[in-house]
């Protein structure tokens, strides 16, 4: 019976063991929750919380970088060159952000959200105002002559 408690116990130790050697022993740093906010407010936040933004994916080009909402962050522990050496070490607190540059909906030549869906009706909405906003001073300019 001994034997078996103690082949037991060694077999439940190693399983143990290697799960721990496999996962890891690192703190987990979850991904501050910038999901649905501009590039420029994600970087400030996640600088905010002593993290590094790094983009890993964008789709689109019709906006500004600052101006792309972000549509996912996850941290990584990411491989980066040290500062005065030639070696590698790991950092922990790297956030990789996916951005959707594309605008609020779309358009002909550009995906977005659809206009049949909620946001992209206010998305469009907003779009035809700018534009009719834009175009009253045009209309109520005249000729100096007249």
């Amino acid at each position: 019976m001994k034997i078996a408690i103690g082949f037991g116990s060694v077999i439940g130790m190693s399983a143990a063991g290697f799960a721990f050697a496999v996962l890891g022993s690192g703190v987990a740093h979850a991904a501050p929750d910038v999901v649905g906010q501009k590039y420029s407010d994600a970087v400030s936040a996640i600088e905010d919380g002593g993290g590094t933004a790094h983009v890993a994916v964008s789709v689109g080009s019709r906006l500004p970088r600052d101006e792309c909402i972000v549509t996912n962050a996850w941290t990584v522990r990411q491989l980066v060159p040290q500062t005065s050496d030639t070696y590698y070490e790991y950092r922990e607190d790297v956030t990789q952000v996916a951005l959707n540059c594309e605008g609020d909906h779309a358009t002909e030549t550009h995906p977005g959200a659809s206009i049949a869906s909620p946001e992209g009706r206010e998305a469009k909405a907003a779009e035809e105002e700018a534009a009719a906003a834009e175009q009253e001073p045009i209309a109520e300019a005249s000729t100096p002559d007249e």
